[in-house]
Parts: structure tokens; C-alpha cells; sequence
């Protein structure tokens, strides 16, 4: 698990395992985002099993996967609120942090997407998704 921030009160992992979520709260988040679809790995574990590591280790868990083909997803509106919470320390995950990171950008309205792209390309994330929606 590599953890990346983004801002104050965000940051992105590849993906997670199980024995990884007590170490996720215990680094002080309270929120966990899955956007990574079920089964798109042989051996990833499911979101139910890191949904029920998240209850017990006392944090808010999210199931929102989405692929390049079905980007931004279901709710832009709901993750934007999650991602973009300043009050809330939050982490997104997926393959390998790329998609979290489209997703955070694409969150961002006129004023705060140049700022945003910035960042994710200083970390070097390809930001294609984002872009191109």
C-alpha cells in the first residue's frame, strides 16, 4: 500500500488489503473509498470483506468502482462531497491510485482544475480520464 496525498484532507493507495484498514484508521482517516470494481484482479480481496474491516475499525466505507469505460461513474456528486470534505480525512483506492486521482480532479470545477492538475502531474499520474470529460 502506497499512500499519496492530494490535499489536506485527501490522499490516494493502490490497491489495499484487508490487514491494511486498522493502519488506514489508525493514520487518523474516517472515511475509505473503494473504486475499484469487484473481481478485476484474480486474488483482490471483494468490498464486502474491506467493508466489514472499515466497520470495525470504526470508519465510514464507500463502494464506488468505476473504469475508464463507465468514468466519472454513477455520482460524481456524492464522491465530490466525500473527497472534497476539508473536515474529513478521507482515502480513495484502487488499482493503482490512477483512477482515484481522475476522480479527484474531475471533482474540481474551472477554479480549483488547474490547481488540481498540478498536482496530480507533479505525482505523475496520467490524468487522461479527467481530461478528456
Amino acid at each position: 500500500m502506497r499512500v499519496i496525498q492530494l490535499s489536506d484532507s485527501f490522499s490516494v493507495s493502490d490497491q489495499i488489503a484487508v490487514e491494511d484498514v486498522a493502519k488506514i484508521a489508525q493514520a487518523g482517516f474516517k472515511v475509505l473509498i473503494n473504486n475499484r470494481p469487484d473481481y478485476e484482479e484474480p486474488n483482490q480481496p471483494g468490498s464486502d470483506q474491506i467493508a466489514s474491516a472499515a466497520e470495525k475499525a470504526g470508519m465510514q466505507y464507500y463502494y464506488l468502482p468505476v473504469t475508464a469505460r463507465n468514468f466519472p461513474g454513477l455520482d460524481l456528486n456524492l464522491l465530490a462531497g466525500l473527497i472534497n470534505n476539508p473536515e474529513v480525512p478521507t482515502l480513495a483506492f484502487c488499482r493503482s491510485g490512477t483512477r482515484c486521482t481522475n476522480l479527484w480532479v474531475a471533482t474540481h470545477g474551472e477554479e480549483q482544475r488547474d490547481a488540481s492538475v498540478a498536482v496530480a502531474r507533479q505525482l505523475g499520474y496520467d490524468l487522461s480520464m479527467a481530461l478528456v470529460h
